[in-house]
């Protein structure tokens, strides 16, 4: 099986039509057409749906492409840095954050470690839940990630065990809210059993979930709270929220701004708020020497 038989898949499922497919990998519709009949032989299962128009994918197919789209991809990578590599250049350091820490921490961090020209950003991972940033690692298609993580004693099921990390920064999530017509708060902690608070969550299975869940566990006082929507985006959480539909709680990093402007305020004094840490990960079995040197510059180790 070549490489060019799952672009060819690729292009195929994106405009479900073989000659305009054969235009894009630039062969001729037969040759074009030989190559995906290949393609199914080798796998052994029909990918293509023939009798549709436009063409479908088959439940196969569906699975396959996804498949594909992680080869790909995977090779595109290591075909980059190989070549950087051979062309003598050093290697940049591919580093995963999510959005909220992309926008409000990575550059004021990455200036102060004087690396800001040698990291890169890998912005697929804007959409990771955290297990994702371990699984990437894992498979090196990352070097290093940035999560939040729970100070306090806080049940996560994700696996860290081939990870190593150092913390650089600390983070509180705090409890915030808009302002009504009246300019009062729209909702405060920690509402009645009558009137509970209107709140904007995390996924319950996410990490910052975890972690306020956590932490109102540990509070004496109830806290009456009712789900309003679920996101994974503290940004797009953060909208709702300065749109008067309830509370939640937000990296402090994030609403800096809109806490001194007042169009933001706290929905509840600082008991309510949940303590992070800011972790930097990297896989134990990956090695270069670029992000060895900029591991040994951050202090304290932690295994």
């Amino acid at each position: 099986m070549e490489i060019r038989w799952l672009e060819d898949f690729i292009a195929l499922a994106r405009t479900r039509h073989f000659s305009r497919a054969a235009d894009e990998q630039h062969v001729t519709q037969p040759t074009f057409s030989r190559r995906i009949k290949l393609l199914e032989e080798e796998m052994g299962v029909t990918l293509i749906n023939r009798q549709t128009l436009p063409l479908s994918l088959t439940p196969a197919g569906e699975e396959f492409l996804t498949l594909c789209e992680q080869v790909t991809d995977r090779v595109r990578l290591t075909r980059d840095r190989v070549r950087e590599i051979s062309a003598g250049q050093q290697r940049r350091i591919m580093l995963a954050a999510p959005q909220s820490l992309l926008a409000h921490f990575l550059p004021e961090w990455l200036a102060s470690t004087g690396w800001h020209e040698r990291v890169q950003p890998y912005l697929r991972a804007t959409s990771w839940v955290a297990s994702d940033y371990f699984q990437a690692l894992a498979r090196a298609e990352c070097d290093l990630a940035i999560c939040y993580w729970p100070i306090g004693r806080c049940d996560l099921d994700i696996d860290t065990s081939a990870s190593t990390y150092r913390v650089i920064g600390h983070e509180r999530l705090i409890p915030v809210t808009g302002l009504n017509s009246q300019g009062q708060p729209c909702a405060l902690l920690p509402g009645t059993r009558q009137h509970p608070v209107p709140w904007l969550t995390y996924p319950k299975r996410g990490l910052l979930g975890s972690a306020v869940k956590a932490h109102l566990a540990r509070l004496p006082q109830s806290t009456h709270l009712t789900a309003q929507s679920e996101s994974l985006y503290a940004a797009g959480i953060k909208e709702l929220v300065l749109l008067g539909y309830g509370m939640s709680w937000l990296p402090e990093r994030n609403v800096a701004a809109e806490l001194a402007r007042g169009s933001l305020v706290r929905a509840g004094d600082s008991r309510w708020d949940v303590p992070m840490e800011l972790r930097l990960y990297r896989h134990q079995n990956q090695y270069h020497a670029e992000l060895d040197e900029l591991w040994s510059q951050l202090t304290p180790p932690r295994t």
